[in-house]
């Protein structure tokens, strides 16, 4: 028996479709129910490894968690990872399918939908329910042209689509209507109804607004969804969330942790769990700002595009800062992208992130990086050079070697030395990501740094809140009346 579907678009991007269809996939699967989620297309530099070896955006690893299930690279067949402002790289069921400008991709869209309907119907045979997920807006009718990734997917899979528009940023009366208004007759007759999230105040105030859109679309009220505070505890999908997310310690904070924040910024979720510590506070550097004098740690994330971003980091006079806080004896932590910067040189001869050529590091560490067509995507477990315990996972182009080396930062469990640390200890460069998630880490990291962790487990925490959230849709959501719309 094939699966029931069914689509959740938006009006526009972060309204908060990944939050909403990770609830729900929670929700119905404590029902009893084997859902799945999917998104067709996702652009993100916030990507997971998944089981079978490929990579898919964050937010559908977190929906597959949502499930209970493990994380397969059909559930984001197409993920475009930006590398410029009018370019990605283009990964297609997990694996590199090329590189593509945005005027370029829009041709070779339609030749990735066989793909995406396969991974789509793969999803079907083994649930009884896949929740999908749209991209950006729904009303971008100027890109449905050969599109698979809303109303293109929905009506090549025959899927019915919910829309969701967010109240928060205001005119989602507006957002909502105008949708219905520029889509053609036969995407707007894919929509079934629709759903209102991050309302805040007394919802009896706007059942005249649900009123209006109902009576002006002919689509079916599906829910008013308040805000859901706990949001912020859970990975946010792209760039977007690292902002909402900037919440400052009180001064009573034991630890400074500052992180410059560039344009191909990428797994930056790794900072969320040390956003969660009592004890810590994680300063967001942004273009134009400065690293704190009194910082403990800097950390560099990782990055796309990792030479365009060592040369942001120095135009923002950001390289002079880390100089600083290294002479004052901070330590100095690189995470994939970021180990490749802390390196004296980075080479690309092929051209892998744009002109061949190469560039000097930050040379806080005594190694150099060659950058490679291929692509490293594992999951990984192993000790650090402290003998403290990690699980985590790598997903990076290129090598890095140099005398630096002889001191890694970690052994994997096959005896691979990873990473590596400067002579007096306080730099060091590694690949794993995830690992401020093992609470053994973020442990041993700050009682380093003269703090002490809160003593929560984070994946745990984690799971909690995407329970709460079930909750939450449960009573705001008409679930029932979803499932009876599936086809």
């Amino acid at each position: 028996m094939t699966a029931r579907a069914i689509m959740f678009q938006g009006t526009g991007s972060d309204v908060g479709k990944s939050l909403i269809v990770a609830g729900l996939v929670r929700a119905l699967t404590n029902r009893g129910l084997k859902v799945r989620p999917f998104k067709p297309q996702n652009m993100s530099n916030n990507a997971a490894v998944t089981i079978d070896g490929g990579e898919i955006g964050r937010a559908q690893a977190l929906q597959a968690r949502a499930a209970r299930v493990a994380p397969s690279v059909h559930m984001n067949p197409v993920l475009l990872k930006p590398q410029s402002e009018v370019g990605a790289q283009v990964v297609v069921q997990g694996r590199v399918f090329g590189a593509a400008r945005a005027a370029e991709y829009q041709s070779i869209k339609a030749t990735l939908m066989p793909a995406v309907l396969d991974s789509f119907a793969a999803l079907r045979r083994e649930a009884d329910l896949v929740l999908v997920e749209g991209a950006g807006s729904a009303s971008e009718v100027n890109l449905r042209e050969n599109d698979i990734a809303n109303m293109g997917f929905a009506r090549a899979a025959q899927v019915p689509v919910v829309v969701i528009g967010d109240i928060d940023r205001g005119g989602v009366i507006a957002s909502l209507v105008g949708t219905k208004a520029v889509l053609t007759s036969d995407d707007a007759g894919m929509v079934r109804g629709f759903l209102v999230n991050k309302f805040r105040g007394d919802p009896a105030l706007f059942q005249d607004g649900m009123a209006m859109i109902a009576k002006a679309t002919g689509w079916e009220t599906l829910g008013l969804v308040p805000h859901f505070a706990e949001a912020h505890s859970l990975p946010a999908e792209d760039a977007l969330g690292l902002m909402a997310k900037d919440k400052r310690r009180p001064k009573e904070a034991k630890v400074k942790v500052a992180v410059p924040i560039l344009p191909h910024v990428s797994n930056f979720d790794d900072l969320d769990p040390l956003e969660a510590e009592p004890e810590v506070e994680v300063v967001k550097v942004m273009p134009g700002s400065v690293i704190p004098g009194d910082a403990d740690l800097v950390i560099l994330l990782g990055s796309k595009s990792t030479i365009a971003d060592l040369s942001a980091l120095r135009k923002t006079g950001l390289d002079i800062d880390i100089a600083a806080h290294r002479r004052r004896g901070g330590l100095v932590l690189g995470l994939c992208g970021g180990y490749q910067m802390l390196g004296r040189r980075l080479n690309d001869p092929d051209g892998i992130e744009g002109p061949a050529g190469s560039v000097d590091g930050l040379a806080l560490l005594d190694v150099e990086t060659r950058l490679t067509a291929e692509k490293r995507l594992v999951a990984v477990t192993g000790t650090t050079a402290d003998g403290t315990p990690f699980l985590g996972y790598e997903m990076h182009m290129g090598a890095t070697d140099g005398p630096d080396r002889a001191r890694p930062f970690a052994e994997l469990a096959d005896g691979t030395p990873e990473g590596a640390v400067s002579a007096d200890g306080k730099v060091a460069g590694t690949y794993v990501h995830g690992l401020f998630a093992d609470d053994r880490q973020r442990a041993a990291w700050l009682e380093r740094l003269g703090a002490m962790s809160g003593g929560f487990d984070y994946e745990a925490g984690v799971d909690e809140t995407l329970d709460k959230l079930a909750v939450h849709l449960e009573k705001y959501v008409d679930l029932d009346r979803i499932i009876a719309l599936a086809e």
